[in-house]
C-alpha cells in the first residue's frame, strides 16, 4: 500500500469531527473510506499512542452497525483510530434489544451524531436467510431467531427472483435503517438536526462503500 498523507484531514485521536454534526461525521467517515480504498490510511500503525490519546473520556463521532463478516473490519475500511467510532456487529447487522440499547446509549449518552447501518455483498446471513426460506427449513434457537429477522426482506424482494441475494441484502439494510429511525428515542435529536442515521453497502472487491437512500 502507499505510504501515508503528511497532512491528513482528521480528528484527533478520540475526537469528534469537525462541528459534531450528522454531516461532518458523514463527512469523516466517507473520506476515511476513501483513503483506505487508495492505499493511504492514517490509522492502525500507531497503536500505543493512539490508544494512549484515546484513554480518557471518549468521544466518538458515530456508531456503526454492521455484520459479524470477518472481512469487514469496520475500524479498518473506514481508517479510524481508538476512540473514534462505536462499533457493533452482529450475524447479518441484526437488531435485538441489546443493540438497540447500546446505540440508544451511544447516542443519548455520547452525543454521537451519526449511526451508520452497513450491509456487505455476498452476506452470508442473509443466504442462509434465502435458503432456509426456499427449502422451507428455518433451524430453531438463536440462529433461527436471526434468520426470522432477515427473512422480511427476502420476502419483500420475492424467494425465487434471481437476484433475491443481493437485493434482500440491500432491502435488509433499508428495513434496519427504517426500524432505527423509529426509535422514540431518536426522533428528537433528528428532528433537530442533531442525529442523522443512513444505510450503506461495502463493496468486497473494491473496499468501496456506497451510501444507499432510505
Amino acid at each position: 500500500m502507499g505510504s501515508p498523507q503528511a497532512t491528513p484531514p482528521e480528528p484527533a485521536p478520540g475526537g469528534r469531527a469537525a462541528g459534531g454534526t450528522p454531516r461532518a461525521a458523514l463527512a469523516e467517515l466517507l473520506a476515511g473510506n476513501r483513503r483506505f480504498v487508495s492505499g493511504q490510511p492514517i490509522h492502525g500503525h500507531d497503536v500505543t499512542a493512539a490508544a494512549a490519546a484515546a484513554s480518557g473520556d471518549q468521544q466518538p463521532y458515530a456508531v456503526l452497525l454492521g455484520c459479524i463478516d470477518s472481512r469487514v473490519p469496520l475500524e479498518a475500511i473506514f481508517d479510524q483510530t481508538f476512540g473514534s467510532i462505536c462499533v457493533i456487529r452482529t450475524g447479518g447487522h441484526v437488531l435485538d434489544r441489546a443493540v438497540l440499547g447500546s446505540i440508544e446509549y451511544v447516542v443519548g449518552e455520547l452525543g454521537v451524531p451519526l449511526v451508520m447501518v452497513l450491509g456487505h455483498e455476498r452476506c452470508g446471513a442473509v443466504a442462509s436467510a434465502v435458503d432456509a426460506l426456499r427449502g422451507g427449513r428455518v433451524p430453531g434457537g438463536a440462529l433461527g431467531h436471526l434468520i426470522d429477522q432477515i427473512a422480511p426482506a427476502v420476502t419483500e424482494v420475492g424467494v425465487d427472483d434471481s437476484r433475491v441475494h443481493p437485493m434482500a441484502i440491500r432491502r435488509h439494510v433499508l428495513r434496519t435503517v427504517t426500524a432505527l429511525r423509529a426509535d422514540d428515542l431518536f426522533a428528537g435529536p433528528a428532528d433537530a438536526g442533531r442525529l442523522a442515521v443512513v444505510g450503506a453497502l461495502y463493496d468486497l472487491t473494491t473496499g468501496e462503500v456506497a451510501l444507499l437512500e432510505v
